[in-house]
C-alpha cells in the first residue's frame, strides 16, 4: 500500500487507524512519536508501551493521559478518569493501589505490590501533576539543569520566595514568562547532572501559596481555553481543510468527535427503586396468599378449589418470568453530530459503513404493490450515503406485478429521492407523507418549495393510477400466462416451479436521478423454487437474501423490514450505526432492534394493535440484560453474526482481592484458582492443537480471491468452509470480509453467475444455513428462535428508541384478522417449546444470560396460560350457577392478605406505567386483550402445535366475511366468522347467564343471601369487563347504540324481570294469602 510519505497509525485497544500527514521534512522517524498525542494534564507526550502501543489509562474513553498523571491519579487522586470518570484499572508495570480487584491471570507480581519501587517516583509525578495545572508544555532535554543547580535558597513560586514555606515544601514551578516548552523535568532517580531535586507539595497548604488563583496563572489558563475552543470550533464548523490541521496535537481530545457515540439512560432511582420493592413485596404476600390458600381448602367444593389453586400458582409463575427480565430497565441516547464529526469529516472520504435494506413480500393480492412502493422509496431517500445504501427486495411469489411495480417505483424515485433530500421533508414514504393533516406551508416560506411540492404530488398520483391500473390488470391472468414486454414469457408463470431471477433497477452507472445525483442501488430477487424442495417461507427467502447481499454489495450490516413498515425517521440508519460503529462496544452488538409503531389504527386501539406495553416496558427491561428479542422487522443486524460466528470474546474482569495482607499469603489464598485456572488453559491449548492440526488456508478459491488475510480463515479448511455456507467460493471470500467489500479480482460475470446459484433450490442442502448460519429455521416465528441463537453465541443486542418513531406500519385492526396474527406468533412458540431450540434445555454453559433465558421462556411457554386462563374463567360462572366458591369463610387475616395482594398487583401496574412512560388506556388494552388472546388464539395455537409436532398434521382455520361498513377504519367493523371466536363467546355467555342466575337467586333467598354473592358477582364481572372488547367486535357497529348499552340494558331487564316476579305487585297487601301448611296435623 502506497502511504505517499504519510504513517499510518493504529491503536489495538481503540480500534483507531490514523493516516498522519507530514512533508519531507518533518517525516516521523522514532517509535516514541507514534502516538502523537500529549497528556491533557502535564502537558507531556503520551508514552509508546513496549509493545509499540501508545499508552491508554483509561479503556473506555481513551483520554490522553500519560503514565505519570496515570499513576499519581491512582496513588494520590480520586483514581478515577477526568473525563468519563471511569475509575482507573491496573496496568501492567504499576503499582497496585487500595480498591484494585483481584488478578488472577497477570504474572506482574513485582510491579503490582511496587515491588523495588523507586521513592524519588512520587516526587516526579507530583510535579507533573502541578505543572498540568499551569498549563505549561515540557520537553525533558530543554531543561536548562545549570540554572538552578547549586542552588541553596529554596525553589520560587512565579519567581518569588516564599519564606513562610520551609526548603523541602516549595514545588518546583516555572514562571509563566518563560518561553514554552522551557519546563523544568525532574527525573525520577538521581543524577549527577541533576543535583536539584524536586520538591512535594505540602497538601495542608493553599494552592494559591503555590502559584495557584494568582493573576498571572488565570489568565494563562483563560488564554489557552480560547485557543483549544478556537480548534474546536474549527473542527466542528470548518471542517479539516488539511491533514495537519486535523492531527495538531494541541487539538483538544475532549471534542464531540472523539466522544461515544451513544450512552445509557438509567430509570431514576426515585422510579425504580421503590418499584423493585413493591416486587419484592408482592413475591412475600403471594408466598402468605398460597400458604392460605392451600392450608384451607374448601370441602363442599373440593374441584373447584383445587383448580383455582393450580391457576393461581400457573400464574404467578408466569408473572415471575415476566416480572424479572424488567428488574433492569435501561433507556440509551445517541449522538448523531458525533457519528458525523467522526466518520464523515469535510475533505475525505465518508468513513461511514455500507448497510443493505432487505424488504420482503410473497403475494401482491394481499400485500399491496403501493404499500410496498412506499416503502421502497422511503429506503432510497433514506439520510444516508447513497453510495452505501442498497435496496434488495424479495419477491417470494414470483409475481409479475410486483416486478412491474418496482419497475414504476425506480422511475418514481428518480423525482422522489432528491426532493426529499433537498427539502429534509418527514415522512420519506410519499403516501404518508401527502396524509399529513399539517400546513406544509406554516414553517416553509419558500416559494420553490411550494411549486416542487405540488408538481411532485402531481406525480405521485400519476404514480398511484399506474400502480393501480397494474394492479386491476392483474386480477385476471392469461391462460398463457404472463408475457414480458419483449414477448418472452414471464419465468414466474409458475409460482411453485420457477428459476431464480434478479433484477438491477438502480445503482447502475449512467442511472441517476433527475437532477443528475446518483441513486441508492435497487435489486429485484426473486429465489428459485421447485418442487420436492423445502423452502422454509419467510425465512429461507431471508437467508437467500443474505448470500445474494453478500456477492452484490456485501455490507457489513443489514436491515430487515416487512414491505408494509416503511421508514418513517430518515435518520434510522444513522441511529442504528451510532452504536454498531461505535469503537468501544460496537464489536460485541448483534443487532439494534427498533420497536413498532403502526398507522391506520383507530384511537381507542380495541385490541392492543400498538402493543405498547410490550415495546416501551418488557422491551426496555430486556435491554439491561443482554438486549431485547428480534421481533421480526425494523431491525440493523450485523452480518457477521448471521453467519453463525461467536462475538468477540473479552477478558474476565479481576477479581478483587486486598492489598494489606503480605505477599506470601495472597499467593496462598489464589493458588489453588491458579492451578485451576492453568488446567483450564492447558486443555484449551491442546484441543486448540488439535482442531488445526489438519486445517490449512484458504487456496485458489476462485477468481483471484486469495490473498485475503482473516483469522477466520486459519480456523476451518475449504471443506469445512463449504459444509457451513455452502458451495460457492465467492460467497465464502465474502463471509471472511468482516468489514464487507467485495473481491477486487471478481469480474461482473462472475458475480451475477454466483449470485444466481445462491439462490437456488439446493444450495442450502447439506449445509448449516438455517441451522447455524442465518435465520433459524423450524418454526413460523424465526424472528424468537434467530435472535436467541445469537444470544447463544454471546452477541448482546441493542434497543434504540429515537424521538420521531424509526418505523411505521400497518396491523390488521379487524378482531379476526388480529386473532389470526396472534395464532400465528402463539404457533410459532409452541413450535420452538417442542424443539430441540428450547431455552428450557439449550444454550446452557454460553454466553446467554439467565435473566435473559427467562424472557426466553416466558416467550415460549405463554401459549400454555390458556387452559389455565379458560378454566379460571369458567369458574365464577360455575360458582354462581352451583352456589359454591373457590374460598372459604373470610377471616380477617385473610382479609388482609387479599387487600395487600390486590394492592400490590394495582401498585406494580401504576409504577410500571410510571417508569416505562405508558399510558393507562394502553395498559388497560393489553390487559383485555390478553385475556381475549388467552382464551382463543392460545389454545388454538397450543392444540395445533402439539399436532402439528407429535402427529405432523397441519390445520387451517377458515376465515369467512360476513359484513362490511364504509368510512374511515371500515375494516374494524368487519366481521369474520372463525373458528377462534368460539372459546371466548363462550365464555363471555355462561358468564352472563351466571350473573343473572345468581342475582336471582340472591333475589329469592333473601339478604343472607347478598353477602356471598358479591364475591362471585366480582369475579364473574371481572371475566366480563376484559373480554367486553371482544363482545363489541362480535356485534359490530351498532348505529347510534353503544354496545356497552346493549349489555347493560339485557342485564338490568333480566334483574329486574326477576325482582318484579319476586315482589309480585299484582297481589293486595290486605288479601289473605293462603299456603300449604308445611304439619302434618294427622299425626
Amino acid at each position: 500500500m502506497d502511504t505517499k510519505g504519510r504513517l499510518i497509525a493504529g491503536s489495538h485497544n481503540r480500534n483507531e487507524f490514523v493516516l498522519i500527514n507530514a512533508d519531507d521534512t518533518a517525516r516521523v522517524n522514532a517509535v516514541t512519536e507514534l502516538s502523537g498525542q500529549i497528556c491533557q494534564i502535564c502537558g507531556d507526550e503520551v508514552e509508546v508501551t513496549f509493545n509499540g502501543e501508545s499508552f491508554v489509562a483509561c479503556n473506555e474513553c481513551a483520554f490522553p493521559v500519560c503514565k505519570a498523571c496515570y499513576e499519581y491519579e491512582r496513588r494520590e487522586g480520586n483514581q478515577v478518569c477526568p473525563q468519563c470518570k471511569t475509575r482507573y484499572k491496573r496496568i501492567n508495570g504499576c503499582a497496585r493501589v487500595e480498591g484494585d480487584e483481584e488478578e488472577d491471570d497477570v504474572d506482574d507480581l513485582e510491579n503490582e505490590f511496587d515491588i523495588g519501587s523507586h521513592p524519588h517516583h512520587h516526587q516526579f509525578a507530583e510535579t507533573m501533576r502541578l505543572n498540568a495545572g499551569l498549563g505549561i508544555s515540557t520537553t525533558p532535554s530543554e531543561f536548562d539543569a545549570a540554572s538552578v543547580a547549586g542552588s541553596e535558597i529554596p525553589l520560587l513560586t512565579y519567581g518569588q520566595e516564599d519564606v513562610g514555606i520551609s526548603a523541602d515544601k516549595h514545588a518546583l514551578i516555572i514562571p509563566p514568562f518563560m518561553p514554552r516548552g522551557k519546563r523544568v523535568h525532574p527525573m525520577p532517580f538521581p543524577d549527577s547532572s541533576v543535583p536539584v531535586q524536586a520538591r512535594a507539595m505540602d497538601p495542608k497548604k493553599d494552592l494559591a501559596v503555590y502559584g495557584y488563583g494568582s493573576v498571572a496563572w488565570k489568565e494563562r489558563m483563560e488564554d489557552w481555553k480560547k485557543k483549544q475552543g478556537e480548534k474546536l470550533q474549527v473542527v466542528k464548523h470548518e471542517g479539516c481543510k488539511d491533514g495537519d490541521e486535523f492531527d495538531d496535537p494541541e487539538l483538544p481530545k475532549m471534542d464531540e468527535g472523539r466522544q461515544p457515540l451513544w450512552r445509557k439512560l438509567p430509570i431514576s432511582s426515585s422510579r425504580i427503586n421503590p418499584y423493585r420493592i413493591i416486587i419484592v413485596l408482592r413475591i412475600a404476600i403471594l408466598c402468605l396468599f398460597f400458604q392460605y390458600r392451600i392450608l384451607h381448602p374448601v370441602n363442599d367444593a373440593y374441584a373447584l378449589w383445587l383448580t383455582s389453586v393450580i391457576c393461581e400458582i400457573w400464574f404467578a409463575a408466569s408473572w415471575i418470568l415476566d416480572q424479572f427480565p424488567k428488574w433492569c430497565p435501561i433507556e440509551r441516547e445517541t449522538y448523531l453530530d458525533r457519528l458525523s464529526l467522526r466518520y464523515e469529516k469535510e475533505g475525505k472520504p465518508c468513513e461511514l459503513a455500507c448497510v443493505d435494506v432487505f424488504v420482503s413480500t410473497v403475494d401482491p393480492m394481499k400485500e399491496p404493490p403501493l404499500i410496498t412502493a412506499n416503502t421502497v422509496l422511503s429506503i432510497l431517500a433514506v439520510d444516508y450515503p447513497v453510495e452505501k445504501v442498497a435496496c434488495y427486495v424479495s419477491d417470494d411469489g414470483a409475481a409479475m406485478l410486483t416486478f412491474e411495480a418496482l419497475s414504476e417505483t425506480s422511475e418514481f424515485a428518480r423525482k422522489w429521492v432528491p426532493f426529499c433530500k433537498k427539502f429534509s421533508i418527514e415522512p420519506r414514504a410519499p403516501e404518508w407523507y401527502f396524509a399529513q393533516k399539517v400546513d406544509y406551508l406554516k414553517d416553509k416560506v419558500d416559494a420553490a418549495f411550494i411549486r416542487e411540492r405540488r408538481a411532485i404530488k402531481r406525480e405521485y398520483e400519476e404514480f398511484k393510477v399506474r400502480i393501480n391500473a397494474l394492479v386491476a390488470t392483474a386480477q385476471k391472468v392469461p391462460e398463457d400466462g404472463w408475457t414480458m414486454q419483449d414477448g418472452t414469457l414471464w419465468p414466474g408463470n409458475n409460482v411453485r416451479d420457477h428459476p431464480g431471477m434478479i433484477q438491477v433497477f438502480l445503482g447502475q452507472n449512467g442511472v441517476r436521478d433527475i437532477e443528475g445525483n446518483e441513486l441508492p442501488r435497487l435489486v429485484y430477487v426473486s429465489r428459485e423454487k421447485r418442487p420436492g424442495y423445502e423452502h422454509h417461507k419467510k425465512a429461507g427467502a431471508m437467508n437467500a437474501l443474505v448470500r445474494v447481499s453478500a456477492i452484490i454489495s456485501n455490507a457489513p450490516y443489514l436491515l430487515n423490514v416487512d414491505c408494509d413498515h416503511y421508514i418513517n425517521n430518515s435518520k434510522a440508519l444513522r441511529e442504528a450505526m451510532c452504536f454498531m460503529m461505535d469503537p468501544t462496544s460496537g464489536k460485541k452488538i448483534c443487532y439494534v432492534q427498533f420497536p413498532q409503531r403502526f398507522d391506520g389504527i383507530d384511537r381507542h386501539d380495541r385490541y392492543s394493535n400498538r402493543n405498547v406495553v410490550f415495546f416501551d416496558i418488557n422491551m426496555k427491561g430486556l435491554d439491561g440484560i443482554q438486549g431485547p428479542i428480534y421481533v421480526g422487522t425494523g431491525c440493523v443486524f450485523r452480518r457477521q453474526a448471521l453467519y453463525g460466528y461467536d462475538a468477540p470474546s473479552s477478558k474476565k474482569p479481576p477479581r478483587r482481592t486486598c492489598n494489606c495482607w503480605p505477599k506470601w499469603c495472597c499467593c496462598l489464598c489464589c493458588g489453588s484458582q491458579r492451578k485451576k485456572n492453568k488446567g483450564k488453559s492447558n486443555m484449551k491449548m491442546l484441543k486448540k492443537k488439535d482442531d488445526t492440526k489438519h486445517m490449512h488456508e484458504l487456496e485458489n478459491i476462485e477468481e483471484g480471491i486469495e490473498g485475503i488475510e482473516n483469522e477466520k480463515s486459519l480456523l476451518m479448511s475449504q471443506l469445512k468452509f463449504e459444509k457451513k455456507f455452502g458451495q460457492s467460493a465467492v460467497f465464502i471470500a465474502a463471509t471472511l470480509m468482516e468489514d464487507g467489500g467485495l473481491p477486487k479480482a471478481a469480474s461482473s460475470a462472475t458475480l451475477l453467475k454466483e449470485a444466481i446459484h445462491v439462490i437456488s433450490c439446493g444450495y442450502e442442502d447439506k449445509t448449516e444455513w438455517g441451522k447455524e448460519v442465518g435465520w433459524i429455521y423450524g418454526s413460523v416465528t424465526e424472528d424468537i428462535l434467530t435472535g436467541f441463537k445469537m444470544h447463544c453465541h454471546g452477541w448482546r443486542s441493542v434497543y434504540c428508541m429515537p424521538k420521531r418513531p424509526a418505523f411505521k406500519g400497518s396491523a390488521p385492526i379487524n378482531l379476526s384478522d388480529r386473532l389470526h396474527q396472534v395464532l400465528r406468533w402463539a404457533l410459532g412458540s409452541v413450535e420452538i417449546l417442542f424443539s430441540r431450540h428450547c431455552p428450557l434445555w439449550y444454550g446452557y454453559g454460553c454466553g446467554l444470560k439467565w435473566l435473559e433465558r427467562f424472557s426466553y421462556i416466558n416467550s415460549v411457554v405463554y401459549p400454555l396460560t390458556s387452559i389455565p386462563l379458560i378454566a379460571y374463567c369458567t369458574l365464577p360462572a360455575v360458582c354462581l350457577l352451583t352456589g359454591k366458591f373457590i374460598v372459604p369463610e373470610i377471616s380477617n387475616y385473610a382479609s388482609i392478605i387479599f387487600m395487600a395482594l390486590f394492592i400490590s398487583i394495582a401498585a406494580t401496574s401504576i409504577l410500571e406505567m410510571q417508569w416505562g412512560g405508558v399510558g393507562i388506556h394502553d395498559w388497560w388494552r393489553n390487559e383485555q386483550f390478553w385475556v381475549i388472546g388467552g382464551a382463543s388464539s392460545h389454545l388454538f395455537a397450543l392444540f395445533q402445535g402439539l399436532l402439528k409436532v407429535l402427529a405432523g398434521v397441519n390445520t387451517n382455520f377458515t376465515v369467512t366475511s360476513k359484513a362490511a361498513d364504509d368510512g374511515e377504519f371500515a375494516e374494524l367493523y368487519i366481521f369474520k366468522w372463525t373458528s377462534l371466536l368460539i372459546p371466548p363467546l363462550t365464555l363471555l355467555i355462561i358468564n352472563i347467564i351466571g350473573v343473572i342466575v345468581g342475582v336471582s337467586d340472591a333475589i329469592n333467598n333473601g339478604y343472607d343471601s347478598w353477602g356471598p354473592l358479591f364475591g362471585k358477582l366480582f369475579f364473574a364481572l371481572w371475566v366480563i369487563v376484559h373480554l367486553y372488547p371482544f363482545l363489541k367486535g362480535v356485534m359490530g357497529k351498532q348505529e347510534g347504540v353503544p354496545t356497552i348499552i346493549l349489555v347493560w340494558a339485557i342485564l338490568l331487564a333480566s334483574i329486574l324481570t326477576l325482582l318484579w316476579v319476586r315482589i309480585n305487585p299484582f297481589l293486595a297487601k290486605n288479601d289473605i294469602v293462603l299456603e300449604l301448611c308445611g304439619l302434618n296435623c294427622d299425626d
